[in-house]
């Protein structure tokens, strides 16, 4: 049985269609249909346009790579605050995947963010915000296994999923990578190890 819920967005009570939570392993929808279309348009408050990214200029942007993947790599965050640099870390592993360092990037943005503030944390890797925004309650409420198997990088999963949960002051968002936005292209050159200007 599907329970209804309340939109994020606009606030009014949807039932999810029960299709769709089977089709999407794990799934929980956070916004009623109309506001998912609308987001699909670009619209979302889980996404940003290239016109949209000019303008952020708060938040914590976060990045993670290894190359090759898998091999040596890199995560980075920063902390902006009126387009200012607040606060940032960074990390690197000698043998990782693209996708850990996502994570770890993320991990490392919560903990920049003092308890009780409330944030944006943005990530241009969408299978990150995907798996904390949608497919890790489902996963935790089977006792941490997808349908189809184990959850792959559980350790980071279930600590960045732990930290959401008990900072709900935060928001986890996509951001389009490689579009000429300042402060995720600053993240990128944290995880490259370099040291980014400005």
């Amino acid at each position: 049985m599907t329970s209804t819920r309340t939109c994020r967005t606009c606030g009014s009570s949807f039932t999810p269609d029960p299709a769709l939570a089977t089709r999407f392993d794990g799934w929980v929808p956070r916004d009623c249909p109309d506001c998912y279309r609308s987001a699909r348009r670009g619209s979302s408050r889980s996404s940003t346009t290239v016109a949209e990214s000019d303008q952020l200029t708060d938040g914590v942007f976060t990045d993670g790579s290894a190359t090759p993947n898998p091999g040596p790599g890199g995560w980075g965050a920063v902390r902006v605050v009126d387009d200012q640099v607040v606060d940032r870390a960074a990390g690197r592993d000698p043998d990782t995947t693209n996708n850990r360092m996502e994570l770890q990037a993320l991990i490392a943005g919560v903990g920049l963010v003092p308890e009780g503030e409330s944030a944006v944390l943005w990530s241009d890797s969408n299978l990150a915000v995907q798996t904390i925004n949608q497919w890790a309650a489902g996963w935790k409420a089977r006792g941490w296994r997808r349908k189809s198997g184990p959850v792959e990088n559980l350790d980071l999963v279930r600590t960045l999923y732990e930290l959401f949960e008990a900072r709900p002051e935060l928001e986890l968002r996509w951001i389009k990578a490689h579009v000429g936005h300042r402060w995720n292209e600053y993240a990128d050159r944290l995880a490259a190890g370099e040291e980014p200007q400005g």
